[in-house]
């Protein structure tokens, strides 16, 4: 079973990664998964990914309390609305868009309703 988890955790991982590189993947939820398979499986690779100067913080804002930092929101919500705005420009059908705007509508409430950690300055 530790080998299940852990193929889920370096999948994860890897998905994570890329949404560092594209905009409209998610990465921190890719992250939150990655600990927890990696906390089944690896205590070394779990220990590493929460201790990781980039990936760690933001998985520790999340079990401190539900944080999201104020600059994930709004990168969150830049990507959102440019996802939006891109299915309308390729015409997408208006009941299509009815249904993607009230699925994003409530991603961003959940997002924006969330507390704010703290962005490193």
């Amino acid at each position: 079973m530790r080998v299940l988890w852990l193929i889920g955790g370096g999948t994860a991982l890897a998905c994570g990664a890329v949404g560092v590189v594209l905009p409209l993947v998610p990465t921190v939820p890719f992250l939150l998964l990655a600990a927890f398979c990696f906390a089944r499986s690896s205590d070394t690779l779990h220990d590493w990914l929460v201790t990781h100067p980039t990936f760690g913080p933001p998985i520790e804002d999340w079990r401190s309390g539900g944080a999201i930092r104020p600059r994930a929101k709004r990168l969150a919500t830049v990507s959102i609305a440019a996802a939006f705005l891109l299915s309308v420009l390729m015409g997408v059908r208006p009941t299509i868009l009815l249904i993607q705007a009230l699925v994003l509508s409530a991603v961003l409430v959940f997002i924006w309703t969330r507390p704010g950690g703290t962005d490193a300055a």
